[in-house]
């Protein structure tokens, strides 16, 4: 496996993106995750997006943070918001998403942020259980779906 740092329109990442937002769509009906993203959150010093790709060199994973702070949406201060966690269903189940994980949290504190928060929801009890497995702890909601009754927020201090 190789974790490489890319941009957020990188065409790989762009393409493991339609990805996950047909799985959002086939868990929640809604066509999508609403929520808007820059390519430009995830550049350096404010932000990071990786994709990990196999032996064959085939994209096959993907994760990104971007900073957040203080603001209407229910952020604070030096949050780094996790975004776009997503890994191809035949590599399920192989540590792959861990090995993302375990690399945002690490680029994340190394900016200077305080922790990371992220927003799932509760048709992916996957995720959940990823989260909550690595020390992630409900918190209050945020950003997009704040409002919504499926989403349910999580964060780790780094």
């Amino acid at each position: 496996m190789n974790i490489r740092r890319v941009s957020f329109d990188h065409p790989d990442a762009v393409k493991l993106n339609d990805e996950v937002q047909a799985e959002y769509h086939v868990r929640y009906g809604d066509g999508g995750d609403a929520t808007f993203l820059d390519p430009a959150d995830f550049e350096p010093p404010n932000g990071v997006y990786l994709i990990a790709y196999d032996v064959d060199g085939t994209p096959v994973a993907t994760g990104g943070w971007r900073t957040q702070d203080s603001n209407g949406e229910g952020n604070l201060d030096g949050d780094a918001e996790l975004k776009r966690m997503f890994v191809v269903e035949q590599m399920r189940g192989r540590g792959v998403a861990r090995r993302i994980l375990a690399a945002l949290e690490e680029d994340a504190r190394a900016a200077g942020r305080a922790r990371m928060v992220l927003e799932t929801g509760t048709k992916q009890p996957e995720a959940i259980a990823l989260y909550t497995s690595s020390g992630y702890e409900p918190c209050g909601k945020f950003g997009y779906y704040r409002h919504y009754e499926a989403s349910r927020c999580f964060a780790k201090p780094l």
